[in-house]
């Protein structure tokens, strides 16, 4: 048995992105004597934070009111708010004024999410809080049935899963609480949920795979602030999605694609769908003369209000998008992230005033379900689920009469549309379906995947475990290849996955830790678990 030395802290928090570190934040503002850590596993903050992203300031507001006077890295407003639905040659424009309110961008800004992150960090260390960069949460800590802390900074395993002449076993941090803002499909908060069967009671969540790039266009074309969403073409009836395009600084614009992973068709291949968007005409032209900068790819959930699970349990809470709170038809979920932080923060602090300590935050709870994250979920809460079982038209007219009554009136002709299957479970069968045939990248504006994660910095050091577990090495081959056409090699946007000679090989090397095998696998046979500190993308500016 490996013994492990062992800190302890009023507080350890694992996840530096919005919502752990606006937990850090409020907590030290709350009470300067906590003692309060912070986990990441990427190399710096930031390294994998991956984001549209059109940030909404209401967390920011809440929880640093003078953000504007500290020099945080948010200066580009959105200046103009434009909707397409698009066919293979053309567009329609799609009027802003039927839109409900909440679907305005005005007030919102333009941002690397990854630079405000570095920012925030700043801002929670000037207070005392200590944040350990490249160490990976890897194991919970058990006291009974409350957690105790988290295992982090393993590291030296051999590729066995053996210690390794340079073996550190890292250290056990323990909290009086554990706050998890590990993002998507984080692998503590997926153990957390299981355990204490969080999901009772709760739809499914429901996830789409948000694939991103920066480029450097002809500053001729560039329109500072201009905000762009696109739907249809290319995705047609084989999945639902669509594109942003963000004008940024220094005449960057970032432009994305999302694949909801509720699709049926294994031989659909959403890398490939982003390529191909970019040939569009509208899109083509914007790009033609530019280049590529930077490439990333994050599953993003999008269950919303019904598909929010239990959010405490004895000595943790899960904060953000670990449980799922992306408003998808507003295509955020930063706010709220930073909201839910400062909501668990205000909760601890009230557990320790009053001489708790590891019980059910059960006030984090309350004011999630109760304050500004719910009446932000709630109104649109039916958008996915239509769209999902009925279409794109019909979600743009049903769920947008859907979101109009319940911002006028909180009411909803619908009630609360149930999502149903899971996204593994949504795949359908190779033969049912036909295979797709996408065109070659050209080099110019599409790319194949593995010259495009060049540009995502990733690594990962090749001696150790892979971190890509499969529970049944068999299954790939012998179940998943004949009846799903092993649709891993297609749906991974890094080219993790291939079937070479009748095997399953797994180049964990590539992965940008985007967690969607974990998601869309249709036997659930892979797990995502995490890499070495350190491992993974390093995105300068996403």
């Amino acid at each position: 048995m490996t013994t492990r030395e062992s800190m302890e802290y009023d507080v350890v928090i694992v996840g530096g992105g919005p919502a752990g570190l606006s937990a850090a934040i409020r907590l030290k503002q709350l009470d300067a004597d906590l003692s309060v850590v912070v986990l990441e596993k990427g190399s710096e903050i930031g390294a994998h934070i991956l984001s549209g992203a059109v940030l909404d300031p209401v967390g920011l507001d809440a929880l640093l009111p003078d953000w504007r006077t500290r020099g945080a890295p948010i200066s580009v407003e959105v200046t103009e708010d434009n909707f397409y639905l698009l066919g293979e040659a053309g567009k329609i424009r799609v009027p802003n004024w039927p839109m409900p309110g909440l679907m305005s961008n005005h007030g919102n800004y333009i941002v690397s999410m990854g630079n405000v992150c570095r920012w925030l960090a700043k801002q929670a260390e000037a207070l005392g809080v200590e944040i350990f960069p490249g160490m990976a949460a890897s194991q919970l800590v058990m006291d009974g049935d409350r957690v105790k802390g988290v295992v982090a900074g393993e590291f030296g395993l051999e590729a066995d899963g053996t210690p390794g002449p340079n073996y550190e076993p890292g250290m056990e941090l323990h909290g009086k609480y554990v706050l998890l803002g590990e993002g998507v499909r984080g692998s503590l908060s997926k153990q957390v949920f299981r355990k204490y069967d969080l999901g009772a009671g709760h739809e499914p969540q429901k996830f789409g795979l948000g694939m991103k790039e920066i480029w450097e266009i002809d500053p001729e074309k560039h329109r500072l602030g201009t905000v762009t969403h696109t739907m249809g073409w290319p995705l047609g009836k084989n999945a639902g999605g669509g594109s942003f395009i963000y004008h940024a600084e220094n005449n960057q614009v970032l432009i994305g694609f999302v694949v909801h992973l509720g699709y049926e068709n294994p031989y659909l291949y959403p890398y490939q769908e982003f390529q191909r968007f970019k040939h569009h005409p509208m899109v083509a032209e914007l790009l033609k003369g530019g280049k590529r900068v930077a490439y990333g790819a994050r599953a993003i959930t999008e269950g919303g209000w019904q598909s929010l699970p239990k959010l405490v349990a004895p000595g943790v809470a899960l904060l953000g998008c670990s449980a799922g709170m992306v408003n998808l038809p507003r295509i955020k979920g930063n706010h709220n992230a930073m909201l839910s932080g400062k909501a668990a923060a205000e909760a601890v602090v009230e557990a320790l005033r009053a001489g708790r300590e590891g019980d059910e935050l059960t006030a984090y709870e309350t004011a999630v379900r109760t304050g500004p994250i719910a009446a932000d979920l709630k109104p649109v809460r039916n958008v996915k689920p239509i769209w999902s079982r009925y279409g794109l038209m019909a979600s743009l007219a049903a769920g947008g009469l859907d979101m109009w009554t319940n911002s006028l009136f909180g009411l909803s002709f619908f009630g609360t549309v149930k999502h149903g299957k899971t996204d593994a479970q949504a795949t359908g069968k190779a033969a049912d379906f036909a295979p797709i045939d996408y065109p070659k990248p050209d080099g110019k504006l599409s790319f194949d995947r593995l010259t495009n994660v060049a540009f995502s910095f990733t690594n990962h050091e090749e001696s150790q475990p892979a971190h890509l577990k499969l529970t049944d090495p068999s299954i790939p081959i012998a179940y998943t290849l004949p009846t799903f056409a092993e649709p891993a090699q297609r749906y991974c946007p890094a080219g993790v996955y291939e079937v070479v000679e009748n095997r399953f090989v797994i180049n964990f090397q590539n992965c940008v830790h985007c967690k969607t095998c974990d998601i869309k696998d249709p036997p659930q046979n892979i797990t995502w678990t995490t890499p070495q500190g350190g491992d993974g993308p390093n995105y300068p500016n996403m």
